[in-house]
């Protein structure tokens, strides 16, 4: 009889911080960001698309980007983003904040929206 010897993985993370069980991939979540994200932001500072640029996005408060038309409800959804807002928001923003303007249906796959939050973390001064 073959015995299995299981081990317990047991996942660590500071308060505030994303619970994910993977290393986040700065540059993975730049290919990411390049493929699907880059279709209507910027990660360039004070560029805009369709959707406001995301340079500096992490610890802005959501709706103020001068310079951007956001819709009411993302003005006044008072939000500030984190990994953890960002993590709600890419995965369903139109559950996040309803009635956004933004259409994009989100990004499920956990592993490719936590590296694409590691790449917005390397977009600041």
């Amino acid at each position: 009889m073959k015995r299995v010897l299981l081990v317990a993985g047991v996942l660590f993370y500071a308060p505030g911080s994303m619970p994910v069980a993977h290393a986040q991939d700065a540059e993975a979540g730049k290919a990411v960001f390049k493929a699907i994200c880059n279709l209507c932001h910027e990660a360039v500072e004070g560029k805009n698309r369709v959707g406001p640029s995301l340079y500096g996005v992490v610890g802005r408060k959501s709706g103020t980007l001068p310079g951007f038309n956001y819709s009411e409800v993302v003005k006044g959804a008072g939000m500030i983003w984190t990994e953890e807002t960002l993590d709600k928001w890419i995965n369903s923003p139109q559950t996040t904040v309803p009635g956004t303007r933004m259409t994009y249906s989100g990004l499920k796959d956990d592993k490719k929206r936590h590296d694409v939050i590691a790449f917005l973390n390397t977009l600041h001064h």
